[in-house]
């Protein structure tokens, strides 16, 4: 499970004193621990830990941004690093054609035809590409086959 591998991670980085690692991965069981808390559950499944992770790496990504836009390369570069440790967690991502095979096997599934489908062929390709994928760029390979 991913839960035994990110402790396991974190037990190595703290004996190899990488200090970044364990921060990043500390913050990580502690949103974990809070989901839990929040669903009054006993563990999550790898796909919830697998959401989280992606939502914390977007915020990552974002941050990544601002602080370029903003002339900070320090600060960039700091997220940067913290970003490619929660990506190590993440499932290999498909390609864009991969991405988009998908998509036009669920428009055809599903009959699917304009922007008023568009809402249930993200959900059906979600479900298919398994969360491998960001939201954003599903989105936009949806969004693109649907047509206006």
């Amino acid at each position: 499970m991913l839960i035994e591998k990110i402790e396991n991670d974190l037990k190595t980085a703290l004996k190899q004193k990488d200090a970044m690692r364990v921060s990043v991965l500390r913050m990580l069981k502690a949103a974990i621990t809070n989901k839990i808390i929040e669903k009054n559950t006993d563990k999550l499944d790898d796909g919830e830990i697998v959401s989280l992770i992606r939502k914390d790496a977007a915020r990552h990504q974002d941050s990544v941004e601002q602080f370029q836009k903003g002339g900070r390369e320090d600060l960039a570069k700091k997220e940067s690093a913290e970003l490619e440790v929660l990506k190590s967690y993440l499932p290999k991502e498909p390609t864009p054609e991969e991405i988009k095979e998908t998509v036009k096997t669920v428009i055809a599934e599903l009959n699917a035809s304009g922007k008023k489908d568009f809402g249930i062929v993200m959900k059906a390709s979600m479900e298919r590409l398994k969360n491998s994928c960001d939201g954003k760029t599903l989105s936009a390979v949806v969004g693109e086959l649907l047509g206006p």
